[in-house]
C-alpha cells in the first residue's frame, strides 16, 4: 500500500452527518476526494449506498461498516465518523455512533473485504471500540485503526491499556484462510422460511471475517444453485431445513451442521460457528454417499433420528403437494368466478362438447336432460376450462402428498410406489390420510429394500426397476386386502363430521385451528393445521372450505397485529422491530405467517400468547360466519376465492383488533426490560463520548 489506508484528515469526531445512511455515508465519501483518494465524491457514495439498501451494516456495538468498490477511488481508503446524532444503519442494538466507510479501486480484488474482516474481527473486542469513543483526537482514532488493519495475521495486536489480545475472535484461527462453508436452506412451503434463513445466514457470514459461505435457497420460487466445485472446495456444509435436501449427494462426505430452518433464521451465528467446529473435528457427522443401488440422498444415521427423518419426510411431502393444491385451487375458484357457481353442475360437458367457434348457450343438454346456467358464451366456456384444467390438478393432490412423502424416506425409489398407493386411497376414497399412510409404507419399504446385498449385476437395476415394482406391489396389496377400507371409513366418518358442523362445534374448531396457526409461526403445529385444511380441498365440500378459510384467515393475523403494535406504540418494540414493522402488515395480507417471526424470537413469553388469542379468535368468527375459501395461499389478494367475502374481512379484523390490543398490554404491563431500554436508547441520542 503506497499510503496509510487512514490519516487525520479522513476522521471526523462528535460530528452531525445526518438522520439516515444516505447521509453520512456522502459525507464520508467526500473526505475521501477532499483527501486525494478519489475523484467524485457520487460514485462512491451511490455504490455504498446500494449496497447498504442489500443489506444493512450495522453490527454490534453501534458501529456500521458501510463499503463498496468504484471506479472514482484511487487506492483502498478507509473514512471514520463518530456521530453526534446516530443513525440507523439497521444494526442488531441500535442506532450506528461509530461509522466506517471503506472505499476500494474498482479493479482492487477483494481488498476491501480483507480490510472489512479485519475491522469486524476488531469490533469483537470491547477494547478496541471503547479506545475508539474514547479518542481525543483524530491521530489516535487514525493509530488504533492501523494497528488492527496492519497486523500481520501471525500476530498479536496490542491494546490499550497494554493486554495482549487476538485479532481474530476467540475460536477463529488468524492464521488460516477463511473456513469456507456451503449451505441450503429449505422449509415446507418454500415461500418465507427458506428466503429468511438463507439471508440471515448470509448477513450473518457478512459480518464475520472467518467465513466464505454461500447459500442456496430451495424456495419455490428458485435460487441460484451453488457451483460444484465451490461444494467440493467447502470445509463444511449447514443445513437448515423442513423438508429433505434436493441432491443431497453433491455434498457427500462434507461434515454437516443439520438443524430445522427456524434455527437458521434465529440463530445463524450458532449454526456458523458449529459448522467452523465441525470442520475441524473429524468425528462429526457427515453427508453420507448416495447408494450406488438406491441413488437415494440420506445424511449420516448418527446425524438423523427416525423421528426427525420422518417428520422431514411429511414437510417433504406437503413441499411437493403445495403446488398441486394452490393452482388447483386457484384454478376452480377462478373457474366459479368467470362461469358462476351452478357451471360446475355440468363443466365435463362443456369442455368437451363446446369449443371456441362453439360457444355454449345459457341452455345446455347433459345426460338427455336441458340444464340451465346463469351465463353463457365466452364467460360459461372460459370459466369451464378454468374449472377443468383446476380439477386434474387437484386429482395429484393426494398422489403427490404421498409420493414426495416416499421420496423424502427414501429417496427416488420411493417415488413411484408412493404415487401409486396415493392413487389408490384416492380410488378407495381414504383421501389424504390414506396418502399420509401409504406415503410412509412406500417410503419405509423401499428403504429396506435399499439394505438388501445384491449381486452386482442386478445393483443397476434395484433403483429404477426392482425397488420399484416390489413397493408398489406390497402398498397395492396391503390397500386393497387390508387398509383400503378401513381408512376410507375414517375418512368418510371425518367428511361426513365436518358436513355436519354447526353451531358452537364449528365455532370450537376454528379457535383450534387458530391456535395451532399461531402457536410456531411456520412450525410443525402450524404445518399441521396448514396440511389439514389444504389437503381437504380436494374434498370439494363445503366442510372443507370452511377449514381453509379458518387456516389461511388466522394465519394472517400475526403480522398484520404486530406491524400495527409497532405504529401505536412504538416505544415498546427496538428498532430493528419497528423497521420490521413497516413490511409484515404486507406479509400478513399475503397469507406469510413467518413475516411475525422475529417479534416471536426477540420476544415469545408476550407475542406468541397475544397471536394466539387474535388466531383462534380470527378462526372462531371465521367458523361463526360460514365463511368458505377455495384458495389455500395468497390471503386477501383472493378475495374472489371467499364466500361471503365479507366474512373474511370481518373475521380477520376482529382478530388482529384481539392480538393488537393483547401484545400491547402485554409488553406494556409486563415489559420486557431489554427490549424497552434498547427502545429507549434509540429514541434518545446518546452522546458519542458519554
Amino acid at each position: 500500500m503506497n499510503s496509510p489506508l487512514i490519516t487525520p484528515e479522513l476522521v471526523q469526531l462528535d460530528a452531525d452527518l445526518g438522520n439516515a445512511p444516505p447521509d453520512v455515508i456522502a459525507r464520508l465519501a467526500a473526505l475521501v476526494v477532499g483527501a486525494g483518494r478519489a475523484t467524485d465524491a457520487a460514485p462512491i457514495a451511490d455504490a455504498a449506498t446500494a449496497r447498504e439498501e442489500k443489506a444493512g451494516t450495522g453490527v454490534n456495538g453501534r458501529v456500521a461498516i458501510p463499503h463498496c468498490r468504484s471506479a472514482a477511488v484511487s487506492e483502498p481508503t478507509l473514512a471514520f465518523a463518530r456521530l453526534s446524532n446516530p443513525v440507523d444503519f439497521n444494526g442488531p442494538d441500535g442506532d450506528a455512533e461509530l461509522v466506517f466507510l471503506i472505499a476500494a479501486p474498482e479493479g482492487g480484488g477483494k481488498e476491501h473485504l480483507k480490510i472489512l474482516s479485519k475491522l469486524a474481527r476488531a469490533l469483537v473486542r470491547g477494547d478496541f471500540v471503547d479506545r475508539l469513543r474514547a479518542a481525543a483526537t483524530e491521530q489516535e482514532i487514525v493509530d488504533a485503526v492501523l494497528e488492527v488493519v496492519n497486523a500481520e495475521p501471525n500476530k498479536k495486536a496490542k491494546p490499550a491499556g497494554g493486554q495482549v489480545a487476538p485479532v481474530a475472535p476467540a475460536g477463529s484461527s488468524s492464521s488460516k484462510a477463511p473456513v469456507r462453508i456451503a449451505a441450503v436452506t429449505s422449509c415446507a412451503t418454500g415461500i418465507a422460511h427458506t428466503y429468511m434463513a438463507a439471508d440471515a445466514l448470509t448477513r450473518a457470514a457478512e459480518r464475520r471475517g472467518d467465513v466464505e459461505l454461500r447459500v442456496e435457497p430451495q424456495g419455490s420460487s428458485g435460487g441460484d444453485r451453488l457451483d460444484q466445485a465451490f461444494i467440493d472446495s467447502a470445509d463444511a456444509v449447514i443445513f437448515a431445513h423442513d423438508v429433505a435436501v434436493r441432491d443431497k449427494e453433491r455434498f457427500a462426505g462434507k461434515p454437516v451442521v443439520d438443524s430445522p430452518v427456524k434455527r437458521g433464521v434465529n440463530k445463524p451465528d450458532a449454526m456458523i460457528d458449529e459448522a467452523i467446529a465441525a470442520a475441524g473435528n473429524p468425528d462429526a457427522p457427515r453427508v453420507a454417499a448416495a447408494s450406488s443401488t438406491s441413488g437415494t440422498e440420506q445424511t449420516d444415521a448418527s446425524s438423523e433420528t427416525w423421528p426427525k427423518r420422518l417428520q422431514q419426510a411429511i414437510m417433504t411431502g406437503v413441499s411437493y403437494m403445495v403446488p398441486f393444491v394452490a393452482a388447483g385451487g386457484l384454478l376452480l375458484a377462478l373457474g366459479f368466478l368467470f362461469g358462476g357457481a351452478d357451471m360446475a353442475n355440468g363443466w365435463q360437458t362443456l369442455v368437451t362438447d363446446y369449443s371456441p367457434t362453439n360457444l355454449p348457450g345459457n341452455e345446455i343438454t347433459i345426460d338427455g336432460e336441458a340444464v340451465s346456467f346463469a351465463r353463457s358464451g365466452w364467460l360459461l366456456y372460459l370459466g369451464a376450462v378454468f374449472f377443468a384444467t383446476g380439477q386434474m390438478a387437484m386429482q395429484f393432490v393426494v398422489p403427490a402428498l404421498s409420493g414426495y412423502i416416499g421420496y423424502g424416506l427414501a429417496g427416488r425409489p420411493g417415488i413411484a410406489p408412493g404415487f401409486v398407493g396415493g392413487a389408490i386411497s384416492v380410488m378407495v376414497g381414504a383421501g389424504f390420510i390414506g396418502g399420509l399412510i401409504t406415503g410412509l409404507l412406500a417410503g419405509a419399504v423401499a428403504y429396506w429394500i435399499q439394505t438388501w446385498k445384491v449381486p452386482r449385476w442386478l445393483g443397476s437395476l434395484m433403483p429404477v426397476v426392482i425397488i420399484p415394482l416390489l413397493t408398489s406391489l406390497v402398498i397395492g396389496l396391503l390397500m386393497f386386502l387390508l387398509l383400503g377400507r378401513p381408512l376410507g371409513a375414517v375418512m368418510e366418518g371425518l367428511t361426513s363430521w365436518l358436513e355436519s358442523m354447526s353451531g358452537s362445534s364449528a365455532v370450537l374448531l376454528g379457535l383450534i385451528i387458530g391456535l395451532m396457526m399461531c402457536f410456531d409461526l411456520g412450525g410443525p403445529v402450524n404445518k399441521a393445521a396448514y396440511l389439514f385444511g389444504t389437503a381437504g380441498l380436494s374434498a370439494g365440500t363445503q366442510g372443507a372450505y370452511e377449514i381453509m378459510a379458518a387456516v389461511m384467515i388466522s394465519g394472517m393475523v400475526p403480522p398484520i397485529a404486530l406491524s400495527i403494535a409497532t405504529f401505536l406504540r412504538k416505544s415498546l418494540f427496538t428498532p430493528a422491530e419497528q423497521e420490521n414493522g413497516k413490511s409484515a402488515w404486507l406479509l400478513g395480507l399475503s397469507f406469510v405467517s413467518e413475516g411475525a417471526i422475529p417479534f416471536a424470537a426477540a420476544d415469545p413469553f408476550r407475542v406468541i400468547p397475544a397471536m394466539m388469542l387474535g388466531g383462534a379468535t380470527a378462526g372462531a368468527v371465521s367458523m361463526a360466519l360460514g365463511v368458505g375459501a377455495q384458495a389455500p395461499h395468497g390471503g386477501v389478494f383472493v378475495i374472489f376465492a371467499y364466500d361471503p367475502w365479507w366474512g373474511m374481512l370481518a373475521a380477520l379484523a376482529a382478530g388482529v383488533a384481539v392480538a393488537t390490543v393483547a401484545v400491547v398490554a402485554l409488553k406494556q404491563f409486563w415489559p420486557n426490560h431489554e427490549i424497552r431500554k434498547a427502545a429507549e436508547q434509540a429514541q434518545t441520542p446518546v452522546s458519542a463520548t458519554a
